[in-house]
């Protein structure tokens, strides 16, 4: 019987690559019929190390078959993926299990006349050092010419570290290799469990206490002033997992609602809110006084916006549905926050499907609609207020581009550099704050603090 794990983490391979859906909603789906933990644990370590490692793996399968990718079948090639994964990566689960289940499953997916082949593929990367062909960094007097050294450098970047490789191009051209090779590493490595503290109804000091007495551990955050990272054990287990206590927020995004100080009794517009991690942060920093409008778009984000404040317990926060394109108020805020869509590339280490979705052309188009949502949100600004501009792309196009682009045509606005002492290193000369992977061990994210000035 093939184990359910590995049938689940197959569907959910096949749903992301056939644009069914994306990696949190195919996940989801199949998590509902593995009752057993184990199996639903198993199933996400498969697909997120196999995203994460897919084009490593391509080129392992690619040496160990007779055929090149583009003449698989794309469902046995997902198979043989997740499989090579588990051969290479899981050492825990035995190679005849994974070839086993795998040849299984092609007969599953009515592929009998491919189970052969799978068989004999799985086989080969089981029995041959098929990684020791892998592209590796040159040295630096290993080749005078440079073109060819930065070709075999990309080749590393994008084959054995498993990235786009137009993605790796831009990071290597912008800040050296050894920059690039680090941001790679930092991708490739599992994120841990990170945790927002509800300062409304607690500290971290005590909510450290409570959780080790549960034989949960944790240790702060490197940078965000209520964060708590999990170093052993799973909070969400647990009997305080209830969503009034603290909620998942990776450390950056965190920062991004810090560089918001907003004050009891301010008026705040969080025009992309869902799901409403930075809208609780903000509120607390309010002390829970004042208004904040906390806002979506579509229908369902604005559902779980609504569930998850009310979890938390806020009066300050009311949840409206809204295009920040065109916010149906006048410039009534001292605060207007908008986390803007935008392609995710600052969030490759939680978000490895990301990796394979985007590509360079999906950037001018995704500015184009960031710059409609700045200039819509800027109308509900208030004279002296702030228009903070925020997005977890790694790319300038989606960032400084969008803000020197708004600047030229809105006079009034004005770049402010944030006064948040603790965050001062992760500010630039330009006033733009922005964390980058290789230097401050967190995602990529950027933020633009606007103001309007007084007439």
């Amino acid at each position: 019987m093939t184990a359910p794990a590995r049938r689940a983490a197959l569907s959910v391979l096949r749903d992301i690559h056939t644009a069914r859906a994306d990696l949190p909603h195919a996940q989801a789906r199949v998590r509902q019929t593995l009752p057993d933990p184990r199996d639903r644990a198993l199933a996400t370590e498969i697909v997120v190390g196999t995203l994460r490692w897919r084009a490593n793996l391509d080129f392992i399968i690619e040496q160990a078959s007779s055929r090149p990718l583009t003449r698989i079948d794309p469902s046995i090639l997902d198979l043989l993926r997740l499989s090579a994964y588990q051969l290479l990566h899981l050492k825990r689960v035995p190679d005849h299990a994974v070839v086993h289940d795998a040849v299984g499953l092609a007969r599953d997916l009515r592929k009998t006349s491919a189970a052969p082949y799978v068989n004999a593929v799985l086989r080969a990367i089981a029995t041959k050092d098929l990684g020791s062909h892998l592209p590796t960094l040159p040295t630096a007097a290993a080749l005078d010419d440079r073109a060819t050294r930065r070709r075999q450098i990309l080749d590393y970047l994008s084959v054995t570290q498993s990235h786009p490789r137009w993605l790796v191009e831009r990071w290597h051209d912008r800040y050296g290799t050894k920059a690039a090779t680090k941001w790679t590493c930092f991708n490739n490595t599992p994120a841990p469990i990170t945790l927002r503290v509800n300062t409304l109804v607690s500290s971290c000091e005590q909510l450290a206490e409570q959780l080790a007495r549960g034989g949960i551990e944790t240790r702060p955050g490197m940078w965000a002033t209520e964060a708590l990272v999990v170093t052993r054990g799973n909070p969400l287990n647990s009997a305080l997992a209830n969503g009034r206590l603290f909620w998942l927020q990776d450390e950056a995004a965190q920062l991004v609602a810090e560089l918001v100080t907003a004050q009891p009794g301010d008026h705040v517009l969080d025009a992309c809110a869902s799901p409403g991690g930075k809208s609780l942060i903000i509120a607390g920093s309010m002390s829970d006084r004042g208004l904040l409008v906390s806002a979506d778009v579509r229908p369902g984000r604005t559902a779980l916006l609504s569930r998850t404040l009310a979890q938390a317990g806020t009066r300050c926060t009311r949840v409206v549905r809204l295009d920040a394109r065109f916010p149906p108020f006048g410039p009534v805020y001292q605060w207007v926050v908008l986390d803007a869509p935008c392609s995710g590339l600052g969030t490759l280490r939680r978000d490895p499907d990301i990796r394979w979705k985007r590509t360079a052309d999906h950037l001018p188009k995704l500015a184009a609609t960031q710059s409609a949502l700045l200039a819509g949100a800027a109308t509900a600004v208030q004279s002296g207020g702030r228009l903070v501009y925020a997005t977890c792309s790694s790319e300038p196009e989606e960032n400084q581009v969008v803000v020197n682009r708004f600047l030229e045509t809105h006079s009034t606005f004005a770049v402010e550099r944030p006064s948040v002492a603790h965050l001062a290193p992760l500010i630039d000369q330009d006033g733009f704050f922005q964390t980058l992977p290789h230097r401050d061990h967190l995602e990529a994210f950027f933020v633009a603090t606007l103001r309007r000035q007084i007439p």
